[in-house]
């Protein structure tokens, strides 16, 4: 989406709602109904089986009313988007570290109940308040940190990629999220040992190291702590960068 087209995006998410259209049919149609639609046909066929027709078709529309109310699909998947994302959680009192370790729980639990975000937050676009929040929550948990603006960012989108990368392993090895909050799959990690448990048998003695590793994970029960681990390193990180420029103060 180029910038000359983000103008329809940019009202649909920060302008005041519509009154919808004076004339024809189904005068009821809303934008927060449309997103719902939109929404609940994501959740259960992915993003590309939200179409413009689809979500038509599931609101007993045509395709042309529709196009009243959003003007095309990188339009319908901006309010999605905005409709999907779990409102951010107020930032607890405490250090840093404990508030960015909650906004990333946070992050991961709303990609875990909507896979598709994964695929729809990709690139640039347009940013509704809700997203947004996501990153002001983060920042702010940083400030007074001694980071400049841009390592602040370059902090978030970090924690924001690992994150990520989590949720895309989940989704690829078909772990969700069921109507208790649990999860519903074996963890990525341990499917990756099980398959690789089968090969080692055989072929064990040409990756002695690789052995060890597995075998380790298995008797200490490292599996599927990718999200702990790889968050306390980041932070351990940036706990080394905020002490040396808290110390230079």
């Amino acid at each position: 989406m180029t910038s000359e087209q983000w103008g329809p995006a940019v009202r649909l998410l920060w302008g005041p709602p519509p009154a919808g259209p004076a004339r024809g049919p189904k005068r009821g149609l809303t934008l927060e109904g449309i997103t719902r639609a939109g929404i609940a046909i994501a959740d259960a066929e992915g993003l590309a089986g939200a179409s413009m027709q689809r979500v038509a078709a599931e609101l007993a529309v045509t395709k042309m009313a529709l196009y009243r109310y959003v003007p095309g699909k990188a339009e319908l998947v901006a309010l999605m988007v905005e409709g999907a994302m779990p409102a951010a959680a107020p930032s607890p009192d405490g250090p840093w570290r404990e508030r960015l370790e909650v906004w990333a729980r946070g992050l991961l639990a709303g990609l875990r109940l909507h896979p598709w975000l994964l695929e729809a937050t990709v690139g640039v676009r347009v940013m509704g308040p809700r997203e947004l929040e996501w990153m002001e929550r983060a920042l702010a948990a940083l400030d007074g940190c001694g980071l400049t603006g841009a390592e602040a960012m370059d902090a978030v989108v970090l924690l924001a990629g690992h994150v990520r990368g989590i949720a895309e392993q989940e989704r690829a090895a078909g772990r969700g999220t069921g109507p208790g909050g649990g999860s519903t799959a074996q963890g990525p990690d341990a499917q990756l040992a099980a398959m690789l448990g089968e090969v080692m048998r055989t072929h064990g003695e040409r990756f002695p190291a690789l052995g060890a590793a597995l075998a380790s994970a298995a008797e200490h029960g490292g599996h599927d702590q990718a999200l702990e681990f790889g968050l306390g390193r980041i932070l351990d990180g940036l706990e080394l960068l905020v002490t040396r420029r808290t110390a230079g103060a």
